[in-house]
């Protein structure tokens, strides 16, 4: 493998090159160890790897019993983390989440106040159907999500790092959800749908879970080389013209631009800045994980969908015509010039 960049570019002591090749040999072992448990959903298995190694969270939405919590637990051991799982519920309260102060007796008998941490003090959490609990639940998980860090009775508590949440949530027509808030939607990197497997997986699925024999998921990555891979993302060099059509692409799902009519007809609210940065961070781990040291045109629009699916608010209109946010983006993005 060669690098683009002259192998000048330095992470963590060792040349870009070696760095990237090792990032791009070690995706592809986790990749394989993944399949172990999980058939198929190679588009979300990669949805997934490309937001641990870009520093972003992820949404998987789907029917119940898709695989979502599963990918989620064999992700952990492949990459050797800590884990912990919230099953979201409406009587869930934001101190199960994150947790309290409670009083503690010292050996001598003298009583304080003290921190419990709640399960959010893990590697990978697992918020498992978050659209289960209130808003105000749903909300606790913002500061920690973009912070890295909470905060109780005024004292913040640093979450260890790397800290990845995966949210798995039902579809909203599927009966006792609540939406997400604007907020934390876009605190997700990538909204990932999870489709039901076709006949062939389906196949795959019965002959492995219904004969008793149970998959050995090996630890490939750790922690530390998951922080160093993420510098080596960073580095990764963007063209202009490639950022440039990411501006356009992103501007575009404002309807306050009048040149875009669809943002204009369809569209409440466009895209935070987020989702640009989102697809930039994106594209480069996309183009490292395929042995390439530059991010294409293909990269971006391969990513425009789960980066900014969730980020888009449609109206009223939108709805009464049966206009969804995946299928105007696709428009809306067939109309940009390439340059």
């Amino acid at each position: 493998m060669t690098s683009s960049l002259g192998m000048e570019g330095h992470a963590g002591g060792q040349p870009l090159g070696e760095q990237a090749e090792f990032l791009a040999d070690k995706m592809g072992e986790v990749r394989r160890e993944i399949s172990k448990a999980i058939v198929g959903q190679a588009e979300v298995v990669e949805g997934v790897l490309i937001a641990l190694l870009a520093g972003g969270h992820v949404l998987l939405e789907g029917a119940p019993g898709l695989g979502k919590t599963m990918l989620v637990r064999t992700l952990a051991q492949a990459v050797a983390q800590k884990y912990s799982r919230i099953q979201f519920t409406p009587d869930l309260m934001p101190a199960d989440v994150i947790g309290t102060s409670v009083v503690q007796e010292n050996g001598d008998g003298r009583k304080s106040l003290g921190f419990q941490p709640g399960p959010i003090f893990t590697n990978l959490l697992l918020a498992d159907e978050i659209n289960r609990a209130t808003p105000k639940t749903q909300s606790a998980l913002l500061e920690a999500m973009q912070e890295k860090q909470v905060t109780v009775a005024h004292t913040s508590h640093l979450l260890e790092e790397p800290f990845f949440v995966m949210a798995t949530q039902n579809p909203l027509e599927m009966e006792g959800t609540y939406p997400l808030p604007e907020a934390q939607l876009d605190r997700f990197l990538f909204k990932l749908r999870v489709p039901y497997p076709g006949r062939v997986d389906l196949h795959d699925i019965l002959d492995r879970t219904t004969q008793g024999t149970t998959a050995t998921v090996n630890a490939v990555v750790n922690g530390p080389q998951i922080l160093e891979m993420r510098k080596v993302v960073r580095a990764v060099p963007v063209a202009p013209h490639v950022q440039e059509h990411v501006v356009k692409l992103t501007l575009a799902t404002h309807p306050e631009n009048r040149e875009n009519l669809l943002a204009s007809k369809y569209i409440r609210y466009g895209s935070s800045p987020r989702g640009a940065q989102t697809l930039i961070l994106g594209g480069k781990v996309r183009a490292l994980l395929d042995g390439r040291y530059n991010v294409s045109l293909e990269d971006i629009r391969a990513l425009m969908l789960p980066a900014l699916r969730h980020r888009i608010i449609l109206n009223f209109e939108a709805q009464a015509d049966g206009r969804t946010p995946d299928d105007l983006l696709e428009e809306i993005a067939g109309k940009i010039s390439v340059q």
